[in-house]
């Protein structure tokens, strides 16, 4: 069971005794609550407030619960479950259609409303989780560099590199089809302008690389000539 504390659900819904009695199950369980009575006061709380996850009813005054999830898609991800009287498969199937994660009909146990919110937080946490993961991660032919932990691999090989020539790698994998001038390696990696006649970094791109050469033959660094390097495209 995943922790609650710090969830903050949104729930819409005209019918007060429902509002409130989702609000006391959901407060009670830990979740944090905002309640809204209409699509048109829910889009306007949705633009101030950042929320976890949504319940809303399709039936609703103002801006109804089908316009409302096309507008909520457009504008964010947040996890959506309807709970609705209306029964129909058709409803259900555009519901899920417009954007909607989950639906539950009316009348629901507090048991599986209990659960059908904890998977879909569970569910997104772990498209959260290896998104960012993945966001560490550049890739570059058969090279792989992770920026959180600053491991560099070719070949499934670790790359010994200092923290420049990391630097340097790290500036390429990350400006694949620009070319960059010797200056420019200056200052993002030196902190510094290029004087015009220092081979410094002509010399750690070379040292860079040998270091590859060991474990893949093909070129990665390529010499724009009169203008700087690039990523051999």
């Amino acid at each position: 069971m995943i922790s609650v504390k710090n969830y903050k659900v949104l729930i819409v819904e005209d019918d007060n005794d429902i509002n409130s009695l989702i609000s006391n199950l959901l407060n009670n369980t830990g979740y944090n609550i905002v309640s809204a009575y209409s699509g048109t006061e829910a889009k306007r709380i949705l633009t101030d407030e950042k929320f976890d996850l949504i319940l809303l009813d399709l039936m609703l005054p103002g801006l109804d619960g089908e316009s409302l999830i096309k507008w909520i898609r457009e504008e964010y991800n947040t996890p959506i479950i309807v709970i609705s009287a209306k029964i129909g498969i058709s409803e259900k199937v555009n519901a899920l259609n417009y954007g909607a994660d989950d639906y539950i009909t009316k009348p629901f146990s507090n048991e599986e409303l209990l659960a059908r919110i904890e998977a879909q937080l569970r569910r997104n946490n772990i498209l959260s989780s290896k998104k960012e993961e993945l966001n560490k991660i550049i890739k570059y032919k058969n090279c792989i560099i992770n920026t959180e932990t600053m491991e560099v691999k070719v070949n499934d090989n670790i790359l010994n590199l200092t923290v420049l020539e990391y630097n340097i790698l790290l500036t390429f994998l990350q400006n694949q089809k620009t070319i960059l001038t010797r200056n420019n390696l200056f200052k993002i990696c030196w902190k510094e302008d290029y004087l015009g006649t220092d081979n410094t970094v002509d010399v750690h791109i070379s040292r860079i690389r040998n270091k590859i050469a060991k474990f893949d033959k093909e070129e990665y660094i390529e010499t724009i000539r009169g203008i700087g390097y690039r990523l051999k495209i």
